[in-house]
Order: C-alpha cells, then structure tokens, then sequence
C-alpha cells in the first residue's frame, strides 16, 4: 500500500476567467469570474526503492494526471482569459534595467504578437503551449529558463516525479516514521533567506507517527511550494466510523514577517496572507496562498472584484486516524497569484495598477473508500474493540474454570465428612441409651448425667435432652 496507494488523489483546479482585460490595461480595477472546477484523477506508485543502512529508504514518487469530464464543471477545451506570466514576469524583471533594453523588450513583443493577457484553453494552460517568446529566449538566452519545450502551469509536473526522497523507515524508532532525511541529496534548500525557512521539517505528506495527542502537528515537505509546512489540531472527528483528529492551517502559515517573525526569511513579502515564491519559480512575482485570499490581509480580496473567501470552500484540511498516524481523508487547496503593474517603458503594461491577481487554485483531495477503507476499519476499530470486550470475557471465564475444582474439591469431601458426623452421632446416641438403661437399673444415677447434663454438642442437643427428662 505505501508503494501503490491504493487512495483514489483527485486534483481540481479553479481558473479566475478575467472579465475586464483591456480595462485593467488602463488602470481599473481587475473582475475576474471563477470557472471550474477541472477535475484529474492523479495517479501516483514509487520506484528506484533503495533500503539504506541507516534506517532509511530513498525513492522516487511518479505521478501522472488523467482528466475526469464526469467530475468536471467544463471541458479542457473551454478557453480562460488570464495574465500572460511571460510578458508581465519578464516585464517585472525589466524594471531596472535601461531604457534601451525595455525599448527592445516592447518591439519583441509586438513582433511576436505578445499581449498582457491571453485567451488560451484550460489544457494549453495546464499542460502546456508553444510560445514563440520560449523559442526566442531559449535561442539567445539558453538555460534562462527552466524549461525547453512548451510553457504551462502544470506541465512540469504530468508524467514526472516529485525529487528523490530519502525518509526514515521507522523500524528503529517508529517515532521517525517518514521523517524526511533528505531531498534530491540534500538536507536543507537554498530558495529562502534564512536557515529556518530552508529547513526540510517533517514527513513527505503521507504519513506520521503513531499514537498522536491533541498536542501533536503535522509538519511535512512540499516541492511544489519549496518549503515545510506545519498543521496544528482542530478537532476529534469520525470518517467512515474511524475516528481521526482533524489538522488545519495555523494563521501565520501565510504570514509577513511582520506579522510571525520565524516568516521574514520568506521575505521580499508584501501583505500578509501571501508568499512570495518567486525564489523557486524562475523569478517570477508568483505568490502562494489560500484560495481567494481567506485569512489574509482584507486588502488583497478587495482590490479583486469576484473573490469571496470563507473558511468552508477555502480552508485545507488532513484527517489523520491518531493511533496509526495514516490519513483517512485530505483536502488541501492553494492559490497561485501574480504580481502585475505598469513597467515604465514597455507599453504592454500600459496603466495597470499594482495588484496581486490570482490566477487559479487548485485542491488535491484524496479518501479512503470501498475494500481499503473496510479493512482499516476491521484491524483498526473493530478488532480492538473485540479485543476490548473479549478481556473482560476472558476474565470472567476464567474465575469461572478457577472455582469449578474448588467445587468439585469441596463436593468430594462432603461424603467422608458427613460419614464421619454419622459415626459420631451413632457412637454419642448408644453412650446415651446405655446411659439411660443404667440409670433405670440403678437408683444412683450416671456421673456424667449428674455432672455434665446435656453439654453435648449439636446435633444431637435435642435427643439429650429428652433422654434427661426420661432419666
């Protein structure tokens, strides 16, 4: 199972279709509609799995996306109005540099037909399309950019792995279970400005450590988001009659330095709520976040028209079933946003006022369901429950095995106790009747009925009394 997982990922991805292009061109303020969502069925299986001598093991995880039309609000055909990154990122880069540079920047651009905003269709935006401005960097600028083919937002993850990870096996200490040791070989990035930040903290995000309390966190590594993340408890719950404790995103999980000092190594930052992440994203002004801006600075929401952020869509959230550290059911959901203004000197840019504009967010969301999550619950609510009741059982069996010989000990011996009664009880009634036979014969009485009348002992207390009547 941790080599095929046998959980059903599915990722869904929201666009904000941009309603105004040409009015945000010249200074008004952006309105964007949300289309979606676009759901893929993620598939994910390790290989290159290389057992370590010290209690670690390296793999690499393979992942691949299959589009779902049924799950789907649209199709991958539908096309999307949004910033074109290219241009707006490499306009953001121009900024300082002189004059004649942005001069020739602008005339590249309108030589190659390159606009501020683009109407593309959801699977070039995905996956990837050919831009002739790609072509044009790579030829002059070679290794400028990241990538040599086509340009999308996921096109870098579809049919690719995710780094090789080497984490703890937990068969010495199963409190490491999972805990990273390092990635791509190393033990700590360098996209961020301060030790840390750069720091690989927890597990890969699949499993933990067993037997948590509410005073546990999840942290875990994101490649996607170049740094470690850490949840912190909410609450006790049920999922499919397993009970889990559910684990959230902490307010300063976005937060400016400002706001939560350990962030400032995150930092260029600029309101809190978003991250930039431009360090670990060819440089563009590329910022993370929580979808529509929910628990960020008010201000980010409001200079967007169309956003409405609330903690139930927008939250994230992992349900862990606290004895085994497994999750039951997850849904994590980020943003992706761009910075875009006005560059002074290259006419694309036009007006455009400062703004954070989002572009998409996305929800990775898996759940136990059907035989997996019968078994999990078999080996771990019903069986300990039966285990549970059966001690109890098992104990009140086994005060009963415990005194059946005690009874059958004490049934034995009844008969020889009772025959001997028997015989003491004949003997005593015949010194009685020879007693009484003697005192009749004789005008003297028995001594013993003299001195001692009727001191003899039960049973036979009743027969000596009337035998002294008698005498």
């Amino acid at each position: 199972m941790w080599k095929e997982i046998p959980v059903p990922f599915y990722l869904s991805v929201y666009f904000f279709n941009i309603l105004n292009p040409e009015e945000i061109i010249q200074g008004q303020k952006p309105q964007v509609q949300e289309r979606g969502p676009y759901v893929y069925r993620e598939f994910r299986h390790k290989s290159n799995i290389t057992f370590n001598n010290n209690d670690t093991v390296s793999f690499l995880e393979h992942r691949s996306y299959q589009f779902q039309p049924d799950k789907s609000r649209g199709q991958e055909s539908d096309y999307i109005v949004m910033p074109n990154i290219l241009v707006l990122s490499a306009s953001m880069m121009m900024e300082n540099r002189p004059g004649i540079l942005k001069l020739i920047m602008t005339l590249a651009f309108s030589t190659l037909g390159q606009r501020a905003f683009m109407n593309r269709t959801v699977g070039e935006i995905m996956w990837g399309y050919d831009d002739p401005l790609i072509h044009l960097i790579n030829q002059y600028f070679p290794n400028s950019l990241p990538f040599k083919g086509k340009f999308g937002l996921f096109a870098e993850l579809n049919n690719s792995d995710s780094g090789l990870f080497t984490v703890f096996t937990g068969v010495k200490d199963f409190s490491r279970i999972h805990l990273v040791d390092k990635w791509n070989g190393v033990s700590k990035v360098n996209f961020w400005h301060s030790d840390q930040c750069n720091m690989i903290n927890g597990t890969s995000g699949q499993m933990w450590a067993p037997f948590m309390t509410p005073e546990s966190s999840l942290e875990f590594y994101s490649p996607e988001a170049c740094r470690s993340m850490k949840l912190i408890y909410k609450e006790q719950g049920m999922f499919g009659g397993i009970p889990t404790f559910r684990f959230v995103a902490p307010n300063t999980l976005f937060a400016n330095g400002s706001v939560y000092p350990p962030n400032e190594g995150f930092c260029p930052c600029r309101e809190s709520g978003i991250q930039n992440v431009s360090t670990c994203r060819f440089n563009a002004p590329l910022f993370l976040s929580h979808p529509h801006f929910y628990n960020a600075d008010p201000v980010l929401a409001e200079a967007v028209s169309g956003l409405h952020p609330n903690p139930k869509e927008h939250s994230l959230f992992l349900d862990i079933h606290p004895v085994t550290g497994i999750p039951m059911n997850c849904s994590v959901k980020l943003q992706l946003s761009l910075f875009l203004k006005s560059v002074k000197g290259i006419g694309q840019t036009g007006n455009i006022q400062p703004v954070v504009l989002p572009l998409m967010w996305f929800e990775e969301s898996g759940a136990m369901e059907g035989e997996t999550l019968q078994t999990f619950y078999t080996q771990l609510v019903l069986m300990p429950k039966v285990l549970q009741y059966a001690q109890y059982v098992l104990l009140a069996l086994g005060c009963i095995l415990l005194l059946i010989p005690i009874i059958y000990q004490i049934r034995s011996q009844m008969p020889v106790y009772l025959s001997s009664v028997k015989g003491t009880i004949t003997s005593q009634i015949s010194q009685l009747q020879s007693f009484m036979v003697v005192g009749r014969e004789s005008s003297v009485p028995h001594p013993l009925l003299v001195e001692e009348p009727c001191k003899l002992k039960n049973p036979i207390k009743t027969m000596c009394v009337q035998l002294e009547r008698q005498l």
